[in-house]
Parts: structure tokens; sequence; C-alpha cells
């Protein structure tokens, strides 16, 4: 606790308050009560502004599609310096969309990430989080000027910033089928926690084992990937390959030019192993309307 109210006087010094700190540099005999009577206590509440965003405050975790988020992150910037931050890695905690905060007086820019993307990476330096493998995501540069009157309970509306992308098989799955792979030409895994743009790009494969349940089967294989996008469209070559066990090809399409942007699905569907018909996938309703296309 001391450490972090260290912080916060340190930012009070730079940015200057309504009640400024007089006296000695500050040092590890800081007087704790004197630092809170500077800050406001914060108490953030999160919510989704889409109705694919159902925050299931009951149960005490955050849902977005009826799956769990397992990640918030909230980081405190004053005067373009990091000035503390939350990390709530355990989606069954009470507090967990709850988050915390006591805010210096003065104005603040504060970072909300809500995501359930596997095997995070906080990088401080680069104002980034990345995913080994990016799921639904939502963020937020929430600006606030703290005074003695603020009220310090806060309602925050995160926005979807992730996209995600399904591919539909049509044809019959062959009984030797293993693996699907997917792999865009660009993909974003990471997000940029004080503009929302997509960051770290990548061209590497997302595969998928394929259950002998599937085997025989006709419109039953399906695959989606999230990544991270920012608000412009943008778009990519995609390929789309079945293996099997020895990873010999037994199908595969290519997608020229398949447009992505945040909050919407892009969705494209089509044969693998015939010249059968191709059939539109229907929309989801959990999300902006979706881009369906066939190969």
């Amino acid at each position: 606790m001391k450490s972090k109210l260290l912080m916060i006087a340190a930012a009070i010094m730079m940015c200057g308050c309504e009640k400024p700190i007089v006296g000695e540099v500050l040092d590890d005999e800081v007087d704790e009560e004197e630092i809170e009577a500077l800050t406001k206590k914060f108490t953030f509440t999160m919510k989704g502004d889409f109705t694919s965003a159902t925050f299931n405050r009951a149960a005490g975790y955050l849902q977005a599609d009826g799956r769990d988020m397992t990640d918030v992150w909230v980081l405190d910037y004053m005067n373009g310096e990091l000035v503390q931050q939350i990390h709530q890695g355990d989606n069954t905690a009470d507090d967990f969309g709850k988050p915390v905060m006591q805010l210096a007086y003065g104005p603040h820019h504060v970072y909300f990430v809500a995501s359930r993307g596997t095997t995070p990476t906080l990088n401080v330096g680069e104002h980034s989080i990345t995913w080994e493998k990016p799921s639904d995501t939502f963020w937020k540069d929430y600006e606030v000027n703290v005074v003695s009157t603020s009220n310090g309970n806060r309602a925050v509306t995160l926005d979807r910033v992730a996209t995600k992308l399904r591919i539909a098989v049509n044809d019959e799955i062959p009984d030797n089928a293993a693996v699907m792979a997917i792999t865009p030409s660009t993909w974003y895994y990471g997000l940029n926690y004080t503009t929302g743009a997509a960051v770290a790009s990548s061209s590497a494969s997302r595969t998928v084992d394929i259950p002998t349940s599937l085997h025989g089967t006709t419109g039953e294989l399906a695959m989606t990937i999230f990544g991270m996008s920012g608000a412009d469209e943008w778009t990519t070559d995609v390929s789309v390959v079945v293996y099997d066990a020895n990873s010999v090809v037994l199908g595969s399409a290519s997608i020229v030019g398949a447009p992505f942007v945040r909050n919407r699905s892009t969705e494209y569907s089509g044969s693998l192993f015939s010249s059968g018909s191709l059939t539109n996938l229907s929309l989801s309703e959990a999300w902006a309307t979706s881009h369906i296309g066939t190969w």
C-alpha cells in the first residue's frame, strides 16, 4: 500500500492538485494518512455497450456471449506517466470487474481492458497487452479530473476491440481428416491499451483437431478465431487447409481480401473436398452485422 501511495504522491507533486504536498522529498516515512487526504477513492463498475455483452453482476464476473472474461487490467496515467495499475486475474473473486483505486487530485487517463484471451503479456514500455491466443476483448480510455467533490462511484462502459473469423466447411468430412488450419496473411494478437489500436501482427496458423465424431458428417465442421482490430476496416488473405494425421493436405481453399473491423464477425463457408453448393451462414445477434462470404 505504501509503495502505491508513494507513486501517487509523486504524481501529485508533478502535476499539482488542490492541496499540494509541502515539505521534504517523500521517502519511506511518508504519512499515509496525509497522502490519502490528497486522493479520492474510486470504485469502478465495468459494463459493456453492446447487447452482446451481458455483464453478469450476480455471478460476480463479466460475461460476453455467455463466456466469462478472465482478466481485467486498470492502468492509471497522469501527465503521460503510469501512476498505478491493477490486474484482476481471478474471475471468481468478489471484486472482479469492480476495481477500486485511490486517484490523486488532477487529470487522469484510466485505461480499462477486459479479456478472455489466453497467456496475456503486459508490456508497460510499449503500452501493450498481447495474447498467445486472442479472444473477446473490451477496452476504454476513461478520462477523469479528480477533485475533492468528485463522485467516487463510476460506471465505465467498455467497447469491444476484438474481431473474429468463422470458417465453416459445407461438404462431407473424410474419415482421415485430422487437423483444420486457418492462416491469415495478417492477424493481430495485441492491443495498445492507450489508443485501442491493434498491434503485434503475425501470419501464424491457428489449428484445431478434428474429432472423429465429425467424420462422415456434412456441414458440421467449423472453426472460429479471434483477433484485435481497429475501428477502420482492413483486409487480409486467408488460407484454409484440412490435413490428415500425416500432414497430407486433404482439402484447401483461399480467401482473397477478407474484410475485418472491431465488433464484427467475418464468416465464410464453402466446400474443401468437393464442388458442392455454397451456403451462407446465419447472422449472429451477438455482434454487429456479420460479413458473410463464400469461397
